[in-house]
Order: C-alpha cells, then sequence, then structure tokens
C-alpha cells in the first residue's frame, strides 16, 4: 500500500468521484446502468488509462472497502429475510453448481492448454467467484431486488463468498505447500456460515434493546450512525471469526431492516452511499490493467488465448448454474446472468496467484481479461433480460436504495 499527503488524496478524491457521475451519467443516457459507467470510469481514471487513481493507495482502498460495506447494508435493508428463505433451497443449488463447474471447466481448459496442475487449480479458483456488490447495484437500480430472480442471485452470491473463503483456505494451502487438512475446511466453512446463522438469532434477540438504547439519544442522524455502527462492528466480527466482512454488514441491513425507524435509517445510509459507494466501483475499475493485454506483445497474445478459454468457462458455468435448480419456474437466465460478474472478488484471486508466484505476466492477464469481460458483461445482460420482460418498465420502489443507484 502506498501513502498519500492529504491534498494528494483530495485531488484523487475529486477526481474519483467527478468521473464516476461523469461517466454513470453517459452510461444511464445510452439505456445502461450507472455502475457500468463508474466502472468504465474506474478504468479511465486508472493505471491503464490516465494514471490519475491508483487503487492502492491505502486510504483509498479503506474509503473503498468502506464504500462496499455501506452498499451491502443498504442492500439488507431491502432485503426481505423470508423471501431469502423461501428460495434458500433454489440459492444453494445456483451457489454450489456456480462454483463447481466454472471451477471444473477452468481447470480442464488450462490442463488442455498445457499449463501445470497448480496454475490449472489457480486459475479455476478465480471463476468461482461473484462480486455480490455488482450485481445487487444493477439489480437495484432496475427496481428488481425484491423479485424472487433477485432474492435467489442475492443468496446465491453470498453464498458463493463463503464458499469463496474455503476455496482460497485451500488453495492457499496449497500454493504454501502446506498440507489441506479436512478439519481446516471444515472450521472455514463452520465458521463462515455459523457466523450468519447465530448473528441473524442473537441479533433477533438483542437488536431491539439496542435500539430502545440508541433512541435515547435525542441528536439528529442517531439512528443513522447506529446503523452505520453496527454494521461496522458486525463486519469486524465476521473477518475475525473467518467469514468475509461483506457478510457482516448485511447481516446489520437484514437486522435493520424490521426496526420501526428502518426507512430513516434507509435515507440516511443512501445518503452516505452517494459518497462512499461510487468510490468502490471506481476503485475495481482502476483496478485493471489494461497494458497486460497489449497484442503486440507475446505475453500478452498468451494472456488472450487464456483470457479466452477462461471467459468461455466462467460465463457458460454460471449461466447453468442458473439452470440448475430445475424446480424452479422463473426466469433462469436472469439468474445465471446474475451470477457472471467476478469483480473485484475475481481481481482477489488473481493477485493471490500473482503474489504467490502461481502465475505470470501472461497468465496474470489472462484471468484480469476474464474478470474485466464478466465484470462488463453482466449489467447490460441484466438490463436487456429484466426490461424486456417487463415491457420495458422499470419496477417503483420506495424512496432508498434504488436512490443511490439510479443517480449517476
Amino acid at each position: 500500500m502506498h501513502h498519500l499527503e492529504v491534498s494528494e488524496l483530495f485531488a484523487m478524491l475529486v477526481v474519483m468521484l467527478v468521473a464516476a457521475k461523469i461517466v454513470g451519467e453517459l452510461a444511464q443516457r445510452i439505456g445502461q446502468p450507472a455502475v457500468l459507467g463508474e466502472l468504465i470510469a474506474g478504468i479511465l481514471v486508472g493505471r491503464s488509462v490516465l494514471g490519475l487513481v491508483d487503487p492502492h493507495v491505502e486510504t483509498i482502498h479503506m474509503l473503498s472497502e468502506l464504500g462496499v460495506v455501506i452498499l451491502l447494508l443498504a442492500i439488507g435493508l431491502e432485503t426481505d429475510l423470508r423471501a431469502m428463505m423461501r428460495v434458500g433451497g433454489t440459492s444453494l443449488a445456483v451457489a454450489v453448481i456456480g462454483v463447481v463447474l466454472p471451477f471444473g471447466l477452468g481447470y480442464a481448459a488450462c490442463r488442455l492448454l498445457g499449463l501445470d496442475g497448480l496454475t490449472s487449480i489457480m486459475a479455476g479458483a478465480t471463476l468461482t467467484a461473484t462480486s455480490v456488490g455488482i450485481t445487487a447495484r444493477v439489480l437495484s437500480d432496475l427496481g428488481r431486488l425484491r423479485d424472487v430472480e433477485g432474492q435467489i442471485i442475492l443468496g446465491a452470491a453470498v453464498i458463493d463468498d463463503i464458499l469463496g473463503l474455503v476455496i482460497l483456505t485451500v488453495v492457499g494451502g496449497m500454493v504454501g505447500g502446506g498440507s489441506v487438512s479436512v478439519g481446516a475446511v471444515a472450521w472455514t466453512t463452520g465458521a463462515a456460515f455459523g457466523f450468519l446463522a447465530v448473528t441473524l438469532v442473537v441479533g433477533h434477540l438483542v437488536l431491539p434493546w439496542l435500539v430502545r438504547l440508541a433512541s435515547r439519544i435525542n441528536l439528529p442522524g442517531t439512528p443513522t450512525i447506529f446503523a452505520l455502527t453496527l454494521a461496522l462492528g458486525l463486519a469486524w466480527l465476521a473477518e475475525k471469526s473467518g467469514s468475509a466482512l461483506i457478510i457482516g454488514a448485511f447481516a446489520a441491513g437484514v437486522l435493520l431492516a424490521k426496526t420501526p425507524r428502518a426507512h430513516e435509517i434507509e435515507k440516511g445510509i443512501t445518503t452516505l452511499g452517494h459518497f462512499f459507494v461510487p468510490l468502490f466501483f471506481v476503485a475495481v475499475g482502476a483496478s485493471v490493467d489494461l497494458s497486460a493485454l497489449n497484442p503486440l506483445d507475446s505475453d500478452s497474445r498468451w494472456a488472450l488465448v487464456v483470457g479466452g478459454a477462461l471467459i468461455v468457462c466462467g460465463v457458460v458455468g454460471k449461466l447453468a448454474a442458473g439452470y440448475a435448480p430445475f424446480w424452479f419456474r422463473g426466469d433462469k437466465r436472469v439468474v445465471g446472468v446474475g451470477m457472471i460478474p467476478r469483480g473485484e472478488v475475481g481481481l482477489i484471486f488473481a493477485q493471490m496467484g500473482l503474489d504467490q508466484g502461481v502465475f505470470d505476466a501472461g497468465m496474470f492477464g489472462g484471468v484480469t481479461l476474464m474478470v474485466i469481460v464478466t465484470t462488463f458483461l453482466a449489467p447490460p445482460l441484466l438490463k436487456l433480460l429484466l426490461t424486456s420482460k417487463n415491457g420495458g418498465r422499470i419496477h417503483e420502489e420506495p424512496e432508498g436504495i434504488e436512490d443511490l443507484v439510479t443517480e449517476a
């Protein structure tokens, strides 16, 4: 991580926010979700084009992480836990197939291309990820987060994040040359799922008391600060317990959704999100390095071959996952497309492979290409499927997170 002077940080934030708003607005004017514009804005101001934003600066990284926590808190506030539980089996089927199939296809493709076993395993692992932030943002933008397809995607993406932790544990052990025990895998799996279950059960019992306690503080903005504090606290606990930060933030939103002041909290979190959430998506775009895809360079040509194979495996694997629950009568295409984007999660896997020496420059470029294409493919496809399904009309929802995502 790099360090910036305060004035340099302010200048970088100005660039990120202005780029997000301008390109996000342009994306909406051509009928695409604002999040697509924010991702493109990140590429333009990042190291690939203008070099004005470095997402590896520690403060920028921290602010973008805060952005994704606020986004998942807002999504949790819009989530009907009972509706999600009703499609729990469907979400589980989508998540499991959406991990197993892309991994198997990616591993097989890399082996056919002549890559060694460890590199193929790492490449397959990058295909298992799903960026819950990107998909949920698009669904909210279109007013479809509460549709049954939206609930299935959201549940499956959360499960995917948990399974991703397990895969990171296994692959990390293999890369480090150590043995991967069944006990370690079981512990990681149990800790991740257990945290979410315990948090929802205990939170349901304790939260009414905490809300009453906070209501005694009669200061403006108290409900919003209480919600943000709860989200940050649960995110911290989630990571310490072996789960993921965003799962803790999502759980906080789900718990707060049924409180008496949920609407006031939602408006306050939305206001915060106007600043922090675009920083997250711009940072994701700025993390992309297009120089690794120069066709004149031999490593880059190899990257294009590997990337093309991984794109096919990644898209086919996730689309097939949407059809895994044969009993589901909704639009399976929407579910499959919603699972496609890898986003920042895929980049984390790719960076891990590069740092550990499993990926060379060409291989890292290929995986990066897969992440770029799958991330940018999902928003316009979801827009096309959902608006055509609804006769071109976007559902109306109460003021809240949709205000956060429909303003560029």
